[in-house]
């Protein structure tokens, strides 16, 4: 198989770089690998959704079998431990709208054209994805940490998840028609800013390791 491996910076992905074999062009933000029997391509994108969809626009061809978006996460969901890693199957762009006072208006409301959800059909399903847990995510500009904006969003929208990036290298996935999947491992909860509490090393050793197997899984089918 060929893969695409999208992230938003090289730490997220540094643990698997380390398990490829004739690894090329280490220093940028393509990078090429092999993984076993699979051919696997490095994007890193920089933080956003601006940068991810368009480079993830510009790179997916018809070439690859998969593409998978690998990064951390915040949890609006207490009951999932630090280090999870998800499978986030919807998600949404829930700052498209407009406030209209204290109420949101979503582009359906303000009747304008444009994709606010994405849900994957693409059919990128495989047994150690589809034992991990499902979840709906939302993708933002700015991450929450107010409490009185947390408590809207989770009104409005109910997210399990939320990134900067997930929404648009689905968006690209989409347009291009190719197998995706979006893996987050939770780094931290979403609540009033509190560095002390998170755990990003612990949430990108379980990513690293769960992509990893699912990568040598694949040989098996």
């Amino acid at each position: 198989m060929k893969i695409l491996i999208v992230s938003a910076t090289k730490f997220e992905v540094e643990p698997l770089l380390g398990q490829m074999t004739s690894l090329r062009n280490a220093g940028s933000s393509f990078m090429c690998g092999t993984f076993k029997a699979h051919e696997v391509d490095f994007l890193v994108t920089g933080v956003g959704m601006v940068p991810t969809a368009y480079y993830t626009g510009k790179v997916l061809n018809d070439s690859y079998d998969l593409a998978v978006n690998m990064g951390i996460c915040g949890s609006f969901n207490k009951n999932i431990d630090l280090g999870t890693v998800l499978n986030v199957y919807e998600d949404l762009f829930s700052e498209l709208g407009a406030e209209d006072g204290e109420a949101f208006l979503s582009l359906e409301e303000l009747k304008l054209q444009g994709v606010t959800k994405i849900t994957n059909t693409s059919g990128a399903l495989h047994p150690v994805i589809e034992m991990l847990p499902k979840v709906t995510g939302i993708t933002v500009n700015t991450t929450h940490g107010n409490e009185s904006s947390i408590q809207k969003a989770v009104e409005r929208f109910h997210p399990y998840v939320e990134s900067m990036e997930g929404a648009a290298f689905m968006f690209a996935c989409e347009q291009e028609g190719i197998p995706y999947v979006q893996l987050r491992a939770v780094s931290n909860y979403v609540e009033k800013r509190n560095r002390e509490a998170w755990n990003i090393p612990l949430a990108i050793e379980q990513l690293n390791h769960k992509v990893s197997e699912f990568l040598t899984s694949l040989n098996e089918l």
